[in-house]
């Protein structure tokens, strides 16, 4: 039923209520970013009507998942789940390890010598990955050399693409799963056998838009581009083993892995790297400038390629991914001011540091997992319960990721093996789970964090102390180790498929993952 002009107008006043609320959503960027989202998301329900709420089956298993709650600060490192999880692994014989993973999202494998994995992830996704850098430069294409070849650098590189298997194994594992009624927007129908006409994602939702000459220019260039994508057929669904992964979630998945280089672009620039993914960063190469305008050009066509989703609901989920990596830099930024009531967030070690920590973890890293999950189980027109258990999956995954990688900061042996210089983290300042878990043991960590490492000696001095700590980084590994249990927990909300094997399968590989 279309939404009346009362309600229309209630909405507005609710988006300008949020608006004033919400202050990572007044930063100018984020502020457009979702506010557009808004106000699309809308008007379409003005014609379409809102996309009701359909609870699903498993709403209660999930509500219990939510009040889940976890103590990071009395982590230890012989953490009793931990335990019997890698168990259950020796029990099954399963390899979980990242280089499986990473085989898995590129050249995909999942065997070992003895045994074969649960589920060969080549069989299920593997071709589909494989057209995905020249699809991005397919949906980069501008008609300038220069910005062609900066856009396009870091794609030239072996990139992990966890975030696209993700959006892809979500789409399968969900594409079975218990289905809302009806028709949701222009491209999510009730069933994938449905008429849609999957070309709307390459070409302009607005038909004004023509009057604008250097806009049809762009369109054009795009449209010509993407038609002879994936293989010549981008418009054609992937079905294996009766598992779905429509035009729909590719794109999603291209979007998802344009709005993630963006982030390292901006990233690299402010934080002076100089290499990323075994090359020189991209501001190395060519000067700050331009990488920003290429991280900028990122996000316009990333923003382009989303609206012509033309589905509001995940419009506005993407677009709040901006706010919360803006978020996520100011918070980590600010981590050490001092706040209303005289205090740091992070001026000693106990829960609050930590809940601080780890919400800066999601906001930069988890937020992008856990949404493009939850926009593929949109897409897919799957029923709340297992929308909501995709996005707690994704958000858990992308806070053990993290967590990782934070941790082989201390682990890693090599700048080669990690892909970036060894004890980054310090050198830029920051205190990750392994420095709070060995301040908590050795008080003398306090200046050190208070300073951010800034004298000399400081970040040397701190990785000494991480390391002669009662378990700094096996607790840190633990609580990793809490997350992913989580997020396969949420799983078992999904239907049993090979699709949902392989994602319980990346996630145990991601304690293990050496870079």
């Amino acid at each position: 039923m279309a939404t009346n002009a009362r309600g229309t107008l209630a909405q507005l006043g609710a988006f300008v209520r949020n608006i004033v609320r919400k202050p990572s959503e007044t930063r100018p960027l984020g502020q457009f970013a979702v506010g557009t989202a808004k106000v699309a998301h809308m008007l379409e329900s003005a014609t379409t009507g809102v996309r009701a709420p359909i609870a699903g089956p498993r709403s209660q298993d999930v509500a219990t998942l939510l009040e889940r709650q976890i103590v990071a600060s009395g982590v230890q490192a012989v953490d009793v789940a931990a335990q019997t999880n890698t168990q259950q692994q020796k029990d099954m014989g399963v390899r979980h390890d990242w280089t499986g993973a990473l085989d898995r999202a590129s050249r995909v494998v999942g065997t070992d010598e003895k045994t074969k994995s649960l589920v060969d992830p080549k069989e299920l996704v593997g071709s589909e990955l494989s057209f995905i850098t020249d699809n991005l430069a397919r949906l980069l294409e501008s008609g300038h050399p220069m910005l062609n070849t900066v856009s396009r650098y870091y794609f030239s590189a072996s990139g992990k693409h966890i975030r696209p298997l993700l959006v892809m194994l979500v789409a399968q594992a969900t594409s079975t799963a218990t289905k809302r009624q009806g028709k949701s927007s222009a491209m999510v129908g009730p069933t994938e056998s449905e008429r849609i006409d999957y070309s709307l994602m390459d070409r302009t939702a607005s038909q004004n838009i023509q009057s604008d000459l250097e806009s049809r220019h762009v369109n054009q260039l795009i449209q010509n581009a993407t038609s002879a994508a994936h293989g010549g057929r981008p418009y054609t669904p992937f079905v294996k083993e009766g598992m779905t992964i429509l035009p729909t979630h590719r794109r999603l998945a291209e979007i998802t892995e344009m709005i993630h280089t963006s982030s390292l672009l901006h990233d690299d620039v402010i934080d002076h790297a100089e290499t990323r993914r075994g090359m020189p960063a991209i501001h190395q190469r060519f000067g700050n400038k331009m990488a920003i305008f290429a991280g900028d050009f990122l996000l316009a066509r990333a923003s382009m390629a989303l609206a012509r989703l033309r589905d509001p609901e995940v419009i506005e989920i993407m677009a709040s991914v901006l706010c919360d990596l803006v978020d996520g830099e100011f918070k980590q930024l600010k981590n050490l001011e001092e706040e209303d009531n005289g205090d740091a967030p992070m001026a000693r070690p106990d829960e609050s540091a930590f809940a601080y920590y780890l919400e800066k973890t999601y906001l930069k890293t988890g937020s992008l997992i856990a949404k493009s999950c939850r926009s593929s189980a949109i897409l897919s027109n799957a029923t709340d319960d297992v929308v909501e258990a995709t996005y707690i999956y994704g958000r858990q995954l992308g806070i053990a990721f993290q967590l990782i990688d934070d941790l082989l900061d201390f682990t890693a042996t090599s700048t080669a093996q990690l892909g970036k210089p060894v004890g980054a983290d310090l050198e830029l300042g920051l205190a990750t789970a392994p420095v709070l878990y060995a301040w908590q043991q050795f008080p003398e960590l306090g200046p050190l964090v208070a300073r951010k490492f800034a004298h000399e000696g400081d970040a040397a001095k701190a990785w000494e102390l991480v390391h002669a700590s009662d378990g700094a980084i096996a607790r840190t590994r633990a609580l990793a180790q809490r997350y992913v249990d989580h997020a396969i927990e949420a799983l078992m909300i999904l239907p049993p498929s090979s699709a949902r094997d392989a994602l319980e399968s990346v996630a145990h590989s991601v304690l293990t993952r050496k870079k």
